[in-house]
């Protein structure tokens, strides 16, 4: 059980604050391996940008002993108190994971913690938080980057895809999995801020040939699946195929193909004893040579490890 502050502010958005107490918090199906605590600077009732207040009991002393502490948006016109700052910088320098959801980004850059590093947030915002921090390298293509001590997500409902993303890491696939399904989002979405940034819609869901091209790869994940027999699949050429994918989704389809592989590998490993040779054949990657070589490369970790830390059986 790992303890989880969640900072609330005076107008804050309420969606911003729930998400991480959604994902995170009480639940019976599956049950939370979280305690989750959210805390003020000022304990009492705040004000929502939403018409309506929420009532907070804790202070930031939370932070002190929490195992990860999470910034779910910020005013990117305020400037935060030095007692927030100190707070964070605490937290973070005993070894708390730091996630900063959305504009979080800012407070996470105000806090000094991720200097010379990378940090995710909004696209719309992404420019000017890099020109207020040229000492950081802010991401606009991605929904979340992890560096271990620090988590930083795109806007708005790529903060479920990161708290679930640190589920995953924590608990592993086949949880997060069934958390997904229970609050009804993807389980993992491979793709990128890139697939929001205005470039064409299409008229209608159903026409979306990548969609479709997306469901005939993983039906087939344990089969070789080249380029140009996924772009014959949905009647495009590869060239076709190859841009409308990228723009889709911001990788390129092997980049995506791979990701679902190493789901399918991990998910594999927590829910049976299959020996790591048939892990490899059902996941699409022919051997346990490759299995361990693409683990190694993504994850940083290795099959049996990967099972001993989470495998059920």
């Amino acid at each position: 059980m790992r303890t989880v502050a969640v900072l609330a502010y005076d107008g804050i958005s309420p969606f911003h604050l729930s998400v991480p107490c959604l994902v995170l918090g009480d639940r019976h199906s599956p049950p939370s391996q979280y305690d989750v605590l959210v805390c003020a600077e000022e304990p009492g009732s705040l004000r929502t940008n939403a018409g309506f207040g929420v009532t907070v009991d804790r202070g930031l002393d939370v932070m002190d002993e929490a195992d990860v502490v999470v910034l779910p948006s910020w005013h990117p016109g305020r400037e935060p108190s030095s007692v927030l700052i100190d707070a964070i910088r605490r937290a973070h320098a005993r070894g708390a994971t730091v996630v900063g959801l959305c504009i979080g980004a800012f407070l996470v850059a105000a806090s000094g913690i991720a200097d010379g590093r990378e940090v995710v947030t909004h696209w719309r915002w992404a420019d000017e938080l890099q020109a207020r921090h040229p000492e950081l390298t802010v991401r606009a293509d991605v929904l979340w980057s992890d560096l271990g001590d620090l988590i930083t997500s795109a806007g708005t409902a790529a903060s479920l895809d990161c708290c679930l993303h640190l589920v995953r890491t924590h608990h592993g696939v086949e949880v997060a999995e069934r958390l997904a399904r229970d609050i009804v989002v993807a389980p993992h979405r491979s793709g990128s801020q890139a697939q929001y940034i205005p470039v064409p819609v299409p008229p209608d869901p159903s026409d979306d040939v990548i969609e479709k091209a997306m469901v005939w790869a993983r039906a087939r994940l344990d089969q070789p699946v080249t380029l140009d027999e996924w772009a014959t699949a949905v009647a495009l050429s590869r060239r076709t195929f190859t841009r409308q994918f990228r723009a889709r989704t911001g990788i390129s389809g092997q980049a995506w193909l791979l990701r679902q592989r190493l789901d399918r590998a991990r998910l594999l490993l927590e829910t049976t004893d299959h020996p790591v040779e048939r892990v490899a054949g059902e996941s699409g990657f022919g051997s346990s040579a490759a299995l361990r070589h693409h683990f190694h490369a993504l994850l940083g970790t290795t099959p049996q490890r990967h099972r001993q830390e989470f495998g059920a059986l």
